[in-house]
């Protein structure tokens, strides 16, 4: 959503994506002055996410916890499920955006892939990556596989964020056995272009559980030692089942012992092997059994001193308490300072901080989804509520799209219409429309004002006064009329009538902005990753090139008034000056007129739209362009070209169009497809609101 972010993404079990959590963080510490953590997905449970509990606890994060998670495991698989992952994305959108409210940048950590089931998979964390808007960081585990494994794997791993339509900083390749690891450096030196690729070396430490691990897991009780063991860490066990003799010679450095509670010998054989300076120093005692010593044993182990060696004891026998050593896994803990310590040498060591920064800037171009731009417009609807007037109140999807929008709380709806049709069929729908005004025109006190008004302004044109009371009472000429005098600040209307019903009646009473002699229509073509602009595809047959020109204009300030930054293209069948013809002709002469008219603007003309979109067809065609491979709106010559090409990538891609949107006019009123859907009507009315918010500060 903002460039401000960094996800990173285990591709794997055991990945050690904390561990470049950390880096990251303290980077991030020593440039930001309030940074947050984010979680998208935690497991199911009771207690607190351990990453979440150690980034906030160790780095003093000033974020309350629940800030700083999405959802849990079941809540994402049940979403799944239901085929509702949208509102899932659209939830994790509204907080990370809250988060960048309130902080200066925000670190994501993905899902922990290992605990859900085999039918998810990486692409989990690419989706979410790519609805955020962020930059991904995956983390590979390279323990145990070979030098061409590991490369593939970076190989596959780089494609599937290519074609999810991210953008990634950097790969980490984190637990790297040493003796492969200069191999595996100099290969990926040999092809290495652009992509940052990082190495780090396997560290036992980092993978080996601590006492306070083993102690949680068994719910064991200490019985002997001091808090500061709690964070030795545990090499191996071992069942003590035999002799003293025996028992010394099996032992080795941070061994757990796993004895029965009756077994005096082994226990003080255990201490003196802990002092003794030629025998090993193990970890600890787990007394089995649920037997603890006697007193008098015990007092003489306590004379050992609160250095001594640790012991615990637990319920289970010694071999239920060595099956379940097995399950303890080792995690990074706050209170832990000798990992956490090694864990920042080894990500310091392993990357180029300079280069990484680069990487960062340039890398930080804005990527939007259509799920971000849809939020975005419902969140800046809201920001500051309009009210929208929807003349055609007895089609359905109308009112369908009336709950959602006072649900949501977007805008203030107005129907036209009579009140107890309207009351009755949305109860027959089993709809909650009761928050929206509904006025009908034929007994409103407006009707005669209006029709005065309508009079003044047409009489010259030879309008007589009943005929602009006829008028008055077509829904779209109220509806209109509402907007002109302020009574509404937008309108939207199209799902039952036709254009020119909605434009016609605009045009009489709104009229076209100054400097604009021709209204149009735009399309927003929500893409993967970006929201593009086509003009015009609804309205204009076929502009000449003085219209082409307004409407490149038009077509740029639209895209910038939602946030779009406008770089044109006007197309055509060449490139350049390379074709000729009336059409090409045309186009040129558009390009000229539009420069002219508004140097501020990028505009870039004639050209293909293969040129216009394509980054390594720009470089060919017109290498010096601005515009050529980066453009963003997109003017067509007629309307054949446009109307065919928007429903070719619509149906081709699966991206999403929103519009019509009409510009140009001094109001705004927009026309909806007679074919449109529910949705197609929210987004129009939530378009028409910021359009309405625009003309405020006018």
């Amino acid at each position: 959503m903002y460039p401000e972010s960094i996800y990173i993404a285990s591709a794997e079990p055991r990945a050690g994506s904390l561990i470049i959590a950390i880096g990251f963080m303290e980077m991030l510490k020593g440039h930001y002055n309030r940074v947050a953590f984010f979680r998208p997905i935690i497991p199911d449970g009771e207690e607190r996410d351990s990453d979440i509990d150690f980034m906030l606890r160790h780095f003093d994060l000033d974020i309350p916890y629940e800030a700083c998670c999405g959802f849990t495991v079941s809540e994402y698989t049940k979403a799944y499920a239901d085929d509702n992952e949208e509102d899932l994305y659209e939830a994790l959108i509204h907080r990370v955006s809250q988060l960048h409210k309130a902080y200066d940048f925000v670190l994501i950590e993905g899902y922990p892939r290992n605990i859900f089931a085999s039918i998810f998979d990486f692409d989990i964390n690419l989706k979410i990556a790519r609805n955020l808007g962020t930059i991904l960081v995956p983390v590979l585990n390279a323990k145990g596989k070979s030098s061409d494994k590991i490369l593939n794997q970076i190989q596959i791993i780089s494609e599937a964020i290519h074609s999810e339509g991210c953008t990634h900083l950097a790969i980490f390749v984190n637990r790297c056995d040493q003796e492969i690891l200069d191999n595996i450096k100099n290969r990926i030196s040999a092809v290495q272009k652009d992509e940052q690729i990082y190495l780090l070396p396997e560290l036992k430490e980092l993978d080996t559980p601590t006492l306070d691990e083993v102690i949680k897991l068994l719910q064991a009780e200490m019985i002997m030692g001091n808090p500061e063991q709690r964070q030795h860490l545990v090499y191996g066990n071992k069942i003590a089942a035999m002799g003293v003799e025996n028992y010394l010679s099996h032992i080795n450095n941070g061994d757990l012992v796993i004895v029965p509670g009756d077994r005096i010998a082994i226990i003080i054989a255990s201490l003196l092997s802990y002092y003794a300076k030629n025998h090993p120093n193990i970890a600890g005692m787990i007394l089995s059994g649920g037997i603890t010593p006697s007193n008098a044993i015990m007092k003489l182990l306590e004379d050992f001193g609160e250095t001594a060696v640790p012991v615990l004891t637990v319920k289970s026998d010694s071999y239920q308490t060595a099956i379940a050593l097995e399950k303890v896994t080792a995690n990074i803990a706050a209170e832990n300072t000798r990992k956490i310590t090694l864990a920042k040498g080894l990500f310091d060591a392993a990357i180029d901080k300079i280069k990484i920064g680069e990487r960062f800037r340039s890398s930080s171009k804005e990527m939007v989804t259509p799920m971000m731009f849809q939020y975005r417009l419902f969140e800046r609807a809201r920001s500051k509520r309009q009210k929208i007037v929807l003349p055609e109140s007895t089609d359905e999807r109308i009112l369908r799209a009336t709950e959602i929008l006072i649900q949501r709380d977007i805008v203030h709806i107005i129907l036209l219409g009579d009140r107890k049709r309207i009351e009755h069929q949305s109860i027959q729908m089993g709809l909650d429309i009761t928050k929206a005004e509904i006025i009908d025109p034929h007994d409103s006190d407006l009707i005669e004002n209006f029709s005065q008004t309508f009079y003044t302004m047409r009489k010259e044109k030879g309008l007589t006064l009943d005929a602009a009371r006829d008028a008055m009472i077509h829904p779209n000429y109220f509806a209109t009329m509402m907007v002109y005098e302020g009574v509404a600040d937008g309108m939207v209307s199209g799902a039952t009538h036709t254009t020119t019903d909605t434009v016609r009646p605009a045009l009489q009473i709104i009229k076209t902005q100054p400097d604009i002699s021709i209204v149009s229509s735009v399309f927003f073509m929500c893409l993967d990753t970006r929201v593009l602009v086509y003009g015009d595809c609804a309205i204009n047959l076929d502009p000449t090139a003085q219209e082409l020109a307004q409407i490149a204009i038009s077509s740029a300030d639209t895209a910038s008034k939602f946030g779009i930054e406008p770089r044109v293209a006007m197309l055509s069948y060449s490139t350049g000056s390379s074709g000729k013809g009336p059409e090409v002709d045309k186009v040129r002469e558009a390009t000229h007129l539009a420069q002219s008219l508004r140097p501020d603007l990028l505009i870039e003309g004639p050209i293909q739209y293969d040129a216009a979109i394509d980054e390594k067809v720009a470089k060919k065609k017109l290498p010096d362009s601005k515009v050529a491979g980066r453009a963003t709106v997109f003017v067509f010559p007629d309307l054949n070209t446009g109307n065919n090409t928007y429903k070719a990538v619509q149906r081709s891609t699966g991206a999403l169009a929103i519009g019509p949107v009409l510009q140009g006019l001094r109001l705004p009123v927009n026309d909806l497809s007679r074919g449109c859907l529910v949705d197609d009507i929210v987004n129009t009315v939530a378009i028409t609101a910021i359009q309405a918010q625009q003309e405020d500060k006018q």
